[in-house]
C-alpha cells in the first residue's frame, strides 16, 4: 500500500504519487495534478519523496559484475549501485537501466546485460559513431562541390526526393536546405550529377514506358469499302498517331464530309486490361524527349489511318449546308485508303478545296453563335540526342480546316447520342465572365483569363466557348481515353449490343480526368524545363508582345518560344507593343526565367 509522496515515473518523468481511492494523485514537475491508474505508473520507492532529486555517486560497474546476467529488482539495484534504497537512490538506479548500457528495464524489473551483449552494444556504437563522421565528412564534401565515389549511394536519397518518390532528406536537413523536390534538384545540378535530367513526369507519377499487353487480332465484321475515295490525315510533321483522316466534297445540299476515326473500339472492349490501362494512363504522354503511350503501339500499328495500304475506321458521313448547318449524319465501320499530310503540303492539295469552303461556313456559324476564336502563338519543342528544338507552329489555314472537320464530327456524335438516348461523355463549358473588346494578342490575352474551365459531363450542355449546343470529344480514340469511351458507346449503339451505362460513363469521366490533368500538367512543366534549358545553353534575344500591365511591370508574349516573361518596363508602352527582349537567367527547379529589355 502507498504511503503520502511516494515516488513513481509517468510517462518518463519523476512524479509524487498519493491514493485517492482506485486511482492515483501525481502532483507532476512544476507542480501540475492529474489522477491515472495505478498500471499507469512504474513504482520507485514508498516514501516520502520530493521531486527534488539529487541522484548520489554510484557503482555502476561493480554492479553490473556482480549482477551479469540476473534480473533484479530496482531496489536491489538501487543498494547494490548506491548502497542504499533511498528516493535519490531508487532514481538513479531507474536511470541506469533507462540508459540501456549495462542495465536494461523490462517490466518492473532490470536485467544486467551480459558480457557478449555489451561487446556487441560497443561495436554497434563504435559503427553508428563510424557512419556519423563518414556522414559528416560527405557533407563536407558536397558542401565543396568535390565528391567521391562512395558518396554517390548517400545522395540516392536526394534524387528520390527530386523525382518525388520520398518526403524527407538527411542530407538536405543537414545542409539547411528545405527538404522539398525542388531543394532536391538544384544541389543535383550543382554537383553536376544532374545536367538535364526531366523530373516532372515521374514526380507527378506517370508511367514513362509504354503499356506491355498482348493485343487481340481485329475482328472479322461488316464495314463499307470507301477505298476508292480520297481520304486525307493532316497533321504536324513527325506525327506517330494518325487517328483522323478527312474527305469533303460539294453536293446538292451543300456539303458531303467524311471523318473517318481509327475504330480502337474494336480491339478495346470496356473492361478489358486494354481499357483498364488506358483508363489508368488518361491519355498520351507527350514530352519533348518522346511519346508515351496510353495503348500498347500494336494498336496504333494496327489501326493508326495510313500506316497501312488500307485501314479500319469508325465513318462519320455528316451532310452540311452551305451556311454550316448540320443536316444529316451517319455513322458506320468502314475500310479506308489513307493519304498523310502535314499541314503545310495540304495547302496545296486541290481536292481539299471543299473542306475549305465547309470550314469557312462553319467556322462562321459557331462565331454567330458565341464561339471564342483565340490563336495565341503555340511552338513544339522537341529533344533529338543533345539537340533541343524550338519550333514555332506555322498558323497554317489547313489546321483551321481540320479544327472545323474535328468539330462538326463531335457535334455530330454528341447529337446522334442525346437523340438515341446513349449515355456519353460530352464536353462542356459555361460561358466566359466577360467578353473583351480589342485586337491583337492582348486581347486574346486577356479573353483567356476569362474562359471558365471546360467539363467532360455524363450530361450534355452547351460548349460556349465552341459555340456549340453540344460537344463531344470522339476522333482522337488512340490519344484520349474519353473519345475512346464515346467509340466503345458509339460501337455499341451500332451492333444493338448493351452501351455502359450513365453511371458507368461518369465514373470512367472522373477517373480519367484526374489522371489527363496529370498527364496535361506533366506536359506543361516538361516543355517548359526543355524550354528553359534551350535558353541555358544558347541564351535568346528576340521580338515580345506587350500583353498585360501589372504596375511598372510589363507581361509580354515571346510568339518565337511560347512563353510569357514580367519585364520592369523602363518607359510606358501601349499594349500590342511589340519590343525586343533578352534572356538573363532561369531558375530550372523552379521552371523560372528572367528576361530584360533590350
Amino acid at each position: 500500500m502507498l504511503v503520502k509522496k511516494a515516488l513513481v515515473i509517468y510517462k518518463g518523468k519523476p512524479a509524487l504519487a498519493e491514493e485517492k481511492g482506485d486511482r492515483l494523485e501525481l502532483t507532476l514537475e512544476g507542480g501540475a495534478k492529474l489522477k491515472v491508474r495505478p498500471k499507469d505508473v512504474l513504482f520507485l520507492h514508498p516514501g516520502p519523496a520530493s521531486l527534488d532529486l539529487r541522484v548520489p555517486e554510484g557503482e555502476e560497474e561493480a554492479a553490473w559484475e556482480l549482477l551479469e546476467g540476473q534480473k533484479v529488482s530496482l531496489r536491489e539495484l538501487s543498494e547494490l549501485a548506491f548502497g542504499a534504497y533511498t528516493p535519490e537512490a531508487a532514481y538513479g538506479a531507474y536511470l541506469l537501466a533507462q540508459k540501456g548500457e549495462r542495465f536494461v528495464l523490462e517490466g518492473g524489473e532490470v536485467r544486467a546485460r551480459t558480457r557478449e551483449e555489451l561487446a556487441f552494444l560497443e561495436e554497434a556504437k563504435r559503427r553508428k559513431e563510424e557512419r556519423e563522421r563518414a556522414f559528416q565528412e560527405a557533407l563536407e564534401r558536397i558542401r565543396e562541390g568535390r565528391l567521391l565515389p562512395e558518396d554517390r549511394p548517400l545522395l540516392a536519397e536526394v534524387e528520390a526526393l527530386a523525382f518525388g518518390e520520398r518526403k524527407e532528406s538527411r542530407v538536405l536537413k543537414a545542409l539547411g536546405l528545405p527538404e522539398t523536390p525542388e531543394a532536391a534538384h538544384g544541389l543535383l545540378l550543382r554537383l553536376g550529377l544532374w545536367r538535364r535530367e526531366n523530373p516532372h513526369p515521374r514526380r507527378l507519377g506517370l508511367p514513362l514506358a509504354p503499356p506491355d499487353l498482348p493485343v487481340p487480332p481485329l475482328p472479322e465484321e461488316e464495314r463499307v469499302d470507301l477505298t476508292h475515295l480520297p481520304a486525307f490525315a493532316i497533321d504536324d510533321e513527325g506525327s506517330q498517331d494518325p487517328d483522323d483522316a478527312l474527305y469533303a466534297e460539294r453536293v446538292e445540299e451543300g456539303f458531303r464530309l467524311l471523318v473517318h476515326v481509327a475504330d480502337v473500339a474494336a480491339l478495346v472492349r470496356p473492361g478489358s486490361p486494354l481499357d483498364q490501362e488506358a483508363l489508368r494512363r488518361g491519355a498520351n504522354l507527350y514530352l519533348p524527349e518522346g511519346t508515351v503511350p496510353m495503348l500498347p503501339p500494336a494498336v496504333t500499328e494496327a489501326l493508326g489511318l495510313g500506316l497501312k495500304e488500307v485501314s479500319p475506321a469508325l465513318t462519320f458521313e455528316l451532310l452540311v449546308s452551305p451556311e454550316g448547318e448540320l443536316l444529316e449524319e451517319a455513322l458506320y465501320l468502314s475500310w479506308v485508303r489513307v493519304r498523310r499530310l502535314t499541314y503545310g503540303e495540304a495547302l496545296e492539295v486541290e481536292a481539299l478545296a471543299p473542306l475549305k469552303e465547309l470550314a469557312e461556313a462553319f467556322r462562321k456559324k459557331r462565331l454567330a453563335q458565341g464561339a471564342l476564336d483565340l490563336t495565341l502563338p503555340e511552338v513544339k519543342v522537341r529533344v533529338e540526342g543533345e539537340e533541343i528544338r524550338i519550333t514555332p507552329l506555322p498558323p497554317y489555314e489547313s489546321r483551321v480546316w481540320v479544327r472545323e472537320a474535328m468539330l462538326l464530327a463531335g457535334y455530330a456524335a454528341a447529337h446522334l447520342a442525346l437523340r438515341e438516348g446513349l449515355p456519353f461523355p460530352f464536353a462542356t463549358q459555361e460561358a466566359p465572365g466577360r467578353r473583351v473588346e480589342g485586337e491583337g494578342l492582348a486581347a486574346m490575352w486577356e479573353q483567356r483569363k476569362t474562359l471558365k474551365r471546360a467539363q467532360l459531363k455524363a450530361v450534355p450542355a452547351p460548349h460556349k466557348g465552341l459555340g456549340l449546343p453540344l460537344y463531344a470529344q470522339v476522333t482522337s480514340p488512340l490519344r484520349r481515353y474519353l473519345d475512346l469511351v464515346a467509340h466503345q458507346q458509339l460501337r455499341a449503339w451500332l451492333k444493338g449490343e448493351r452501351p455502359l451505362s450513365q453511371a458507368e460513363v461518369l465514373e470512367r469521366v472522373g477517373a480519367a480526368e484526374a489522371v489527363a490533368d496529370l498527364v496535361r500538367e506533366g506536359e506543361r512543366r516538361s516543355k517548359l524545363h526543355w524550354t528553359l534549358l534551350y535558353l541555358m545553353e544558347k541564351g535568346y534575344e528576340g521580338p515580345g508582345v506587350l500583353v498585360e500591365k501589372r504596375g511598372g511591370q510589363g507581361v509580354f508574349l515571346l510568339p518565337e518560344l511560347a512563353l510569357t516573361a514580367q519585364v520592369a518596363l523602363s518607359q510606358p508602352l501601349p499594349l500590342n507593343a511589340e519590343a525586343r527582349l533578352r534572356f538573363l537567367e532561369a531558375d530550372l527547379p523552379a521552371l523560372e526565367a528572367r528576361f530584360a529589355l533590350v
